[in-house]
């Protein structure tokens, strides 16, 4: 198995387990940031918009509200458990304008120049050549078309995050991570210098500082839970995981913990006209 193969099933299967808590209140920060995305894109009425790693619509059902009726949109995702909850959300919202398939951002079945926006939010970071997959997603953009990316930035989930670590170290060192995929981009420049190597211009990037409550213990674990550390529980025996989650409880409430840090960084930038 290559590397983008392992990223991909890597990817598939985290999330797919991921999916029992995705939309659980205290992941809020999903459907806050998804939401963010949209906003400084300025959608119009009537454009089509691609969402690639959409998971459950945090920005693509924002975005089919935004372009109406007479628009359209499409998310794709490789974890189907997320697609069936976002599905859910859009019949019961009655955007009919929406629908989710699965795909891959790295071979995009849609045909050069089809979109008039495309997004990606928390994605582009788990391929680990992020250059191929932008250049996939400028293809099929139309020309003069805008692109919004969203990455986290640094100290993701601070001061738990290291808390987590510590504790799957003193149990399983072997699938201790001192490094994570967004932190390739989590600052302003290295994301800036991304998309000017693929060619887009007219960018606009920001780097937002943010927090996320943690009103209990579960829900911090409910975090971990509904995240990318999904990963990583699902490798633990039950006698293990039962461990982390105890040691986990006992930080927030020796701490006191009421918020870890939730930083991200926006970026919109413009396919440029031949």
């Amino acid at each position: 198995m290559n590397e983008l193969e392992a990223a991909r099933q890597k990817a598939a299967t985290t999330y797919n387990a991921a999916a029992d808590f995705f939309d659980h209140p205290a992941n809020s920060f999903w459907a806050r940031y998804g939401r963010g995305t949209i906003e400084r894109l300025e959608l119009k009425p009537g454009e089509r918009v691609l969402d690639v790693c959409c998971g459950t619509g945090a920005s693509a059902i924002p975005a089919a509200e935004m372009v109406g009726p007479s628009g359209s949109v499409v998310g794709i995702d490789l974890a189907e458990n997320l697609l069936e909850l976002a599905r859910c959300k859009a019949k019961q919202q009655n955007l009919t304008n929406l629908q989710f398939r699965s795909g891959d951002i790295t071979q995009l079945a849609f045909e050069t120049g089809s979109f008039d926006a495309v997004i990606c939010v928390f994605g582009i970071f788990f391929v680990p050549d992020m250059t191929s997959a932008l250049i996939e997603l400028k293809r099929v953009l139309r020309q003069g078309g805008k692109l919004a990316i969203t990455t986290w930035g640094p100290r993701l989930f601070e001061p738990a995050n290291t808390a987590f670590w510590n504790t799957v170290r003193n149990f399983r060192p072997d699938l201790y991570k001192g490094f994570n995929p967004w932190d390739r981009i989590s600052e302003v420049d290295d994301l800036r210098s991304l998309l000017a190597e693929v060619g887009f211009r007219d960018l606009e990037l920001v780097a937002e500082s943010g927090s996320q409550p943690v009103s209990s213990p579960s829900d911090w674990w409910a975090i971990i839970m509904g995240s990318g550390y999904r990963g990583t529980v699902e490798q633990l025996t039950p006698e293990t995981r039962e461990q982390v989650q105890k040691q986990n409880a006992e930080f927030i409430e020796r701490t006191g913990l009421a918020s870890v840090e939730c930083n991200v960084v926006y970026a919109t930038a413009i396919k440029a006209s031949a």
